[in-house]
């Protein structure tokens, strides 16, 4: 089902591709997408255009979609995947957008081990000095980043990273490992690990973050964090219209 539902994202995406372009971007046998194809052609889901070999979306996904409401927000999307994430880590959790060099976070759930009740929503952060606002700056275009940069790197603690060639490097770890993280860089006592979520066209369009005090989230068990920060991204994204890998 879920590589039936990817492919049917590729082609959202593409317009039109061959079975060999899908098998490739999928990380799936040609065989395999092959038979799917069959299937969803068979259903009205896809079907082969004049092109012969390239499928693109049929008249079936149409009527589904019509079914759907207008509205998209992203926020009733990824809050079932939020709460399953906060249960998990039992940490809070944000969605988080970005406006300019600041990050705004738009929803938010609390975990059940959670040392404070403060609602993030609505409020503004500094993009460099967090983790969902590095998740930005590490997927922005280099003209774009380097206008955030000129911008200053204001510091918040002692721990702010403030040298643009040292957030460089940060950077290139996020693009790298796939998230964010940091300890205290905004605020004293607080860390935080983020990761992407995607668009159709593989844009990042938002960023789902994980926080707490750093005595529960800290070296020891970061990666652990981040394993689930980073499979609660890719589930939302392909929610979002994002194809699953594989």
């Amino acid at each position: 089902m879920d590589r039936a539902v990817s492919i049917l994202q590729v082609l959202g995406r593409h317009g039109a591709a061959q079975v060999t372009e899908i098998a490739a971007e999928l990380g799936l046998h040609k065989s395999t997408v092959f038979r799917l194809l069959a299937t969803l052609e068979a259903r009205g889901m896809v079907e082969q255009n004049s092109e012969r070999g390239r499928y693109r979306l049929g008249y079936g996904v149409v009527q589904l979609a019509a079914g759907a409401t207008k509205k998209h927000d992203l926020s009733l999307l990824s809050r079932p995947v939020c709460h399953e994430l906060a249960e998990a880590v039992g940490e809070t959790v944000n969605v988080a957008i970005h406006d300019g060099s600041m990050v705004i976070s738009v929803d938010q759930v609390i975990g059940s081990s959670a040392v404070t009740t403060v609602n993030w929503v609505g409020q503004r952060t500094p993009m460099h000095a967090t983790s969902a606002g590095k998740v930005f700056l590490a997927s922005m275009a280099p003209a774009q980043l380097d206008e955030i940069l000129a911008e200053g790197l204001p510091s918040y603690t002692p721990h702010t990273v403030t040298d643009p060639a040292a957030l460089g490097r940060q950077l290139a770890l996020v693009r790298e490992r796939g998230y964010a993280s940091t300890v205290e860089e905004d605020e004293i006592g607080m860390a935080a690990v983020a990761a992407p979520i995607r668009s159709l066209d593989g844009e990042v369009v938002a960023a789902v973050v994980v926080s707490g005090p750093t005595f529960r989230i800290n070296k020891d068990n970061m990666s652990d964090v981040a394993e689930h920060v980073l499979a609660a991204a890719a589930e939302i994204s392909q929610r979002n219209g994002f194809p699953k890998q594989g």
